[in-house]
């Protein structure tokens, strides 16, 4: 441990000295690091940071800090290389690599939840301006207003819609990215309302409209069901305390009494 931190300092002091010029070799190398990027890892990003984030940061941090490490373990092994430990640094740079994408992906699972209950009343923002503009003017004027987490995967599917794209697919991959409750019919039905004539337009809204309100009412329901079940949570506590509290008192009060007879 003494010779790591030894180590870990050394490497420090050199790339803070500029020793070592990390940026000069992200910038050498940034081809073939890319090629290790996943795909929905900007997404990810966004999707828990924001549209502010410096993606290239971020991933330049990934890869240094897991060369940094792998160096760190190359050099302990420098005694007694062999192929194996060879094996064993490139593992552990993958790994490092791959903790903060690891990290990304839980945090955006996690939240899936929340974002089923953010979709309803996105989408009926959405609902307000499909009445005055068509489907994809309605899209880009919702971004604004959109939440967050939404805001790549809009920019995502107004990008390939505006690049030629009629089909369903640009709706479906925007449902695919948030698998959350009836995403997929909800897509569905807003790309039917891009096309046909006017007239079906009217009878298409209505059910898209009907849609989204039964949407609304279910998280609705989600998040009463949720303050409740707190409400009793925190009820239950509150006399599971009392009873604790009352029954520490009367042992209290019986080991005196026992105290006094004897």
């Amino acid at each position: 441990m003494e010779i790591i931190i030894v180590i870990a300092l050394i490497l420090g002091v050199l790339i803070y000295n500029k020793t070592i010029d990390t940026k000069k070799f992200m910038i050498d190398n940034d081809k073939a690091f890319k090629l290790l990027k996943e795909d929905n890892y900007e997404f990810l990003l966004y999707a828990k940071y924001g549209d502010n984030v410096d993606v290239d940061v971020l991933f330049q941090k990934r890869v240094s800090n897991a060369i940094i490490v792998a160096v760190i373990f190359m050099v302990l092994f420098l005694g007694d290389f062999s192929v194996l430990n060879l094996v064993l640094v490139v593992v552990i740079f993958y790994g490092m690599f791959k903790l903060p994408y690891m990290q990304l992906n839980s945090f955006y699972k996690a939240h899936l939840h929340e974002i089923d209950l953010m979709l309803p009343y996105y989408l009926k923002g959405l609902e307000i301006l499909v009445q005055h503009y068509t489907v994809p003017v309605a899209l880009g004027k919702s971004i604004d207003d959109a939440p967050d987490v939404f805001k790549p995967g809009l920019k995502r599917m107004i990008e390939r819609i505006n690049s030629g794209d009629a089909s369903v697919d640009p709706y479906m991959e925007f449902a695919n990215t948030y698998p959350v409750r009836d995403s997929m019919r909800m897509m569905r039905l807003l790309y039917r309302l891009g096309i046909g004539s006017q007239e079906r337009k009217q009878d298409r809204l209505m059910m898209f409209s009907r849609s989204v309100s039964s949407l609304q009412n279910k998280a609705r329901e989600v998040k009463y069901k949720e303050r409740l079940n707190k409400m009793e949570g925190q009820t239950m506590t509150m006399l599971i305390c009392t009873g604790i509290g009352v029954m520490v008192i009367l042992l209290i009060a019986m080991m005196s009494m026992f105290g006094a007879s004897m």
